[in-house]
Formats: C-alpha cells, structure tokens, sequence
C-alpha cells in the first residue's frame, strides 16, 4: 500500500493479542538488517525500519468512550500527514497506550511528530518479544551504529507478562552488543548517565521493538476533537501562532482576514494568506474555509465621525462583531485572536475590556500572557516567522497617538455616532469566502 491509500485501505487492529507469524516477522527483520549492512543506509541519518511507534499523552486520560473516538481521529490525521508527504506504509494498528505504522521510511518518525495530539515517535525494528532475538537485534545496530570507543547505554522497559525484567532485558542486550562489539576489534564503553550512543528496548507482550532515536511531537490534542473557532489572521507574527496554538488543543480555525485597503498595502493580505497556507500544512485533511472582509470603508466612517485616538479600538470592535456572525454562520464557538497583553498600545488591559464591552462575543486570547520573544520563537517552529517578518507597510489608519487606557462607557457613546448593524451587514454581503 502507498501513500495514496485511503482510509477504508489502512487496516486498524483494535485486538492487542493479534499473532504474528515468527517467519513473517524475521522476514522483515532480516530484510532491514540486511540493507542496513548493505550500506543502504547512512549511519546515524536513516535506521533500519519496519515500524514507527507512535506515543500520545492526554489521551489515555480520557474515559474509554472518548479515548476510542480520539484514538480513531488522531489516526486519520496520522494518514492524511503521511499521505500529504508522500511516505508509504502498509498497515496501521493501535494497542494499549501506543498506536503503529508498520513501514519501512524511517521519515515517518518525523512526519508523524508533527500530528497535534503525538508527544513523540520513534523509527523502530520489531522481533519476538523474547532476550535472545532483542539481544541479537540490538548487536547487529551496534556493529554499524557505535563506533570505537564510543560509551553506550541500553535503555529498557517492559509491559506485558514476561518472565524477566527490564533490569534482564538489560543485561543480555548490553552483553550481546559488548560482545559484538568485541568480536569486530572495537573496544566496548558503558556509560549509563551520559552516554554517546543509546540503543532503546521496548518489549510489550506480542513484539518487542528495538530503536535508536526519539522524535519529540507537538502534543496537544488531535485536530478535530473540539470543534472550531473563527481566527482573526493579520498576517503579523502573533495571530498566526494564537491560531496554532488552539489548533494544538484541538480546535479547527476558520479564518478570517480584515483587509484595510485603502490604509493597508496588497503586500499586507499576501503575507496573511502564506500564513494561513503555512498554517495547513499542519492539518492536510482539514479544508479552511477562508473569509476575506472588506475593512477599509469601517475606518474610513471612524475617521470621519469619532474621536481619531479611538480609531484602533473602533477597529477591533467591528471585527469581533464580523467575525461573531462568521462564528454563527459555520456554528464555530469562538473566535481566537493574537493579542498579547501590554505587547502594543491598543492591548493595554483597559483597552482590551473596552473592545469586548457590551458584545456578546466568546473571545480566546492563547498568547494572553506570552513574552514578544516566545512569540516569535513558536513562529520559526511553525514555520510562519520568514512569512510575518516579510515587509508589508502599516496600518496607515492607526493614530499618531492611539487610545491606552480606553473608557468603555466613551467607547460605546462614539459608536452610536455611526449605523453599526448595517456597516456589518455590508462588509459581510462584500465577504469572499476561499477554500483553502
């Protein structure tokens, strides 16, 4: 099967007693084996694999009804990931606590850290769940993968009924891989606290899985399981990290961009919609429907009309108020923003109650209380920082001097200087909508 393969083709065993046949899986070990010796695979770069193992965290918190539907969900975001960068596999199969995806692309390690709700993955050989066949596995890797001189260490856990330890497991892997060692005129080194090389055991009760390195996933929750919420993307570093953050908890974004034309560049809605195609590639199987709103003529009407200090917080409520509609319109329940307290001058606490008061609007603020730093650190790890810093000018509407401690009673008098219901009805009749 390949990467085209679609659900109904991707088997998923529920039962962690499925039996394996001994050639069946000695096959697959001896082929791996076999093109790693061949120099196949480059040491250190790729691993001999015919399994990646998948780890999720809160999920096993779940009551069993909800842990199953999660499970089920994450798989298929799984799927979509490793559909999405073209990495084929054959099967894939969950147990208790731990999901598999039989294949022999050590990339799929590191595709599939980059699912919302994974907390992390390893590439990994599997054998019968017994001392002498893990012990002969972690020898062979160690023929090509320690070098002399080099410390190593085992690292062992167990689950399951086994009539040994993981103490035992050990011992006879770290002989095997000492003797080995010997026998090819190196000179063996345990170090148990700081080690050079790692050769990772893990027996549970059907196969045991032997593996060299851990990619660290994104964790969270699996996208799709809390439903969706609207997402004011400004193309600037922070709304696109807000955006994914509640992506990592779970929830689908559908985003909304305000274009400023006339007080805003073409530039400006270029970089928010990179950053909203940035921000798919986190979610392959999810389509974001996309709304773009002609902003411009609402700051044209709170220039004219009202106090210019004011112009920034007018601003924002007319955008919660567009996006509130939104938010009814595809039954989302909440709409997320990138605001970040005391970070500029319209996110002063004051302000920020000024801009919510009076509206019946579930408002998430994930970088509430997040550093410009940290920020920006997320923004490289997701990949949108390059596209947020790319020049794109000002928002010529904003004021010489803006508001930073805003009353919220003035702020409600300068709006009935104005027809607000229908300013959002026509900015919303003149929405696009795209499918991204």
């Amino acid at each position: 099967m390949t990467s085209k393969s679609n659900d109904s083709e991707t088997k998923i065993e529920h039962d962690v007693h499925t039996q394996r046949k001994s050639r069946r899986i000695q096959k697959k070990y001896d082929e791996n084996i076999s093109r790693y010796f061949s120099g196949s695979y480059h040491l250190e770069a790729e691993v001999p694999t015919d399994v990646v193992i998948v780890r999720y965290g809160e999920l096993a918190l779940k009551s069993p009804g909800i842990r199953n539907w999660y499970e089920k969900i994450l798989i298929k975001n799984i799927v979509a990931m490793l559909n999405s960068r073209g990495i084929p596999y054959s099967r894939i199969r969950r147990e208790w606590g731990r999901i598999f995806i039989e294949t022999i692309d050590s990339h799929a390690a590191e595709a599939v850290a980059d699912v919302f709700g994974v907390v992390s993955t390893s590439a990994a050989l599997t054998t019968e769940p017994s001392l002498e066949d893990a012990a002969s596995v972690c020898a062979a890797l160690a023929q090509k993968f320690i070098r002399d001189g080099e410390f190593f260490a085992i690292r062992a856990r167990k689950s399951g009924n086994h009539p040994f330890s993981s103490v035992d497991i050990g011992k006879a892997c770290g002989d095997a891989v000492w003797n080995s060692m010997e026998n090819e005129g190196k000179k063996p080194r345990v170090n148990l606290t700081s080690p050079d090389k790692e050769i990772f055991v893990e027996m549970r009760q059907s196969l045991a899985y032997i593996y060299l390195r851990t990619f660290i996933g994104v964790g969270g929750l699996p996208l799709g399981t809390q439903g969706s919420m609207v997402v004011l993307i400004s193309g600037g570093l922070d709304s696109p990290v807000a955006a994914w953050i509640m992506m990592k908890r779970g929830v689908m974004i559908i985003p909304v961009y305000c274009n400023n034309t006339p007080y805003a560049q073409n530039e400006a809605k270029e970089r928010a919609f990179d950053c909203i195609r940035q921000l798919h590639k986190w979610a392959p199987r999810h389509q974001f429907t996309t709304y773009e709103i002609p902003h411009g003529p609402n700051l044209q009407s709170f220039i004219a009309k009202c106090n210019r200090k004011n112009t920034c917080l007018l601003c924002k409520r007319m955008m919660y108020r567009e996006a509130y509609e939104i938010m009814k319109k595809e039954k989302a329940s909440g709409i997320i923003t990138g605001s970040s307290l005391g970070q500029v001058a319209s996110q002063t606490a004051a302000n920020m109650y000024a801009e919510i008061y009076q509206l019946p609007v579930p408002v998430y603020h994930p970088l509430i209380a997040f550093d410009k730093t940290e920020i920006m650190d997320m923004a490289r790890k997701i990949g949108t920082y390059d596209i947020s810093s790319r020049s794109a000018g000002s928002c010529t509407a904003v004021p010489e001097r803006p508001e930073i401690g805003a009353n919220y009673d003035m702020i409600a008098l300068e709006e009935k200087k104005m027809d607000i219901e229908t300013m959002v009805s026509s900015a919303l009749k003149a929405a696009q909508i795209f499918k991204l």
